[in-house]
């Protein structure tokens, strides 16, 4: 059950990229939730998953002896939906998701393509908490500000957007 969770349904286990087929995955399970609940149903869920996954990460590296296996995507599911409980952070009805004048869509993109790049490029915080924290905390925190990293961003995106829209 352990390998299963951290691999997020064993989508880490994907030959290329596995962080981005677990963002990939991420995405549309928590644009669901967004749809069905709302974004603090979303962000308690990312909550919850981060500190059963920080216990799971730092047994499984206890026993292997591997810090941040690339196999471990967990971290992905957590930041991709911090980003998303930012940003859109609005509930819409399923007939709602395609229309672009509610921003969801276009933010849910936004959201994943921004998250990917603060994963991979790891400015600032990111990097530091990913070359300095140990064990699960480590694995899991530079997913955590890069999510909220790209939820803001987003955010302040599709507010501009909107702002010059409104001038013309």
């Amino acid at each position: 059950m352990n390998w299963f969770f951290i691999t997020l349904g064993y989508s880490g286990l994907a030959p290329k990229a596995p962080g981005t087929v677990g963002t990939l995955v991420s995405l549309p399970l928590g644009m669901l939730i967004l749809i069905y609940f709302d974004a603090g149903t979303l962000f308690l869920a990312s909550l919850l998953i981060s500190i059963i996954a920080i216990k799971s990460i730092n047994k499984y590296e206890e026993n292997s002896g591997i810090h941040d296996d690339k196999r471990i995507v967990i971290d992905e599911l957590a930041g991709m939906w911090f980003a998303l409980s930012v940003a859109p952070a609005i509930s819409v009805s399923m007939g709602e998701v395609t229309s672009l004048e509610n921003g969801f869509l276009i933010q849910s993109i936004l959201s994943f393509a921004l998250f990917r790049y603060f994963d991979i490029a790891k400015p600032s915080i990111i990097g530091r908490i990913d070359r300095e924290a140990k064990g699960g905390i480590g694995v899991m925190g530079d997913d955590i500000i890069a999510g909220f990293a790209a939820g803001i961003v987003s955010s302040l995106i599709w507010q501009g957007w909107l702002q010059l829209q409104g001038m013309m």
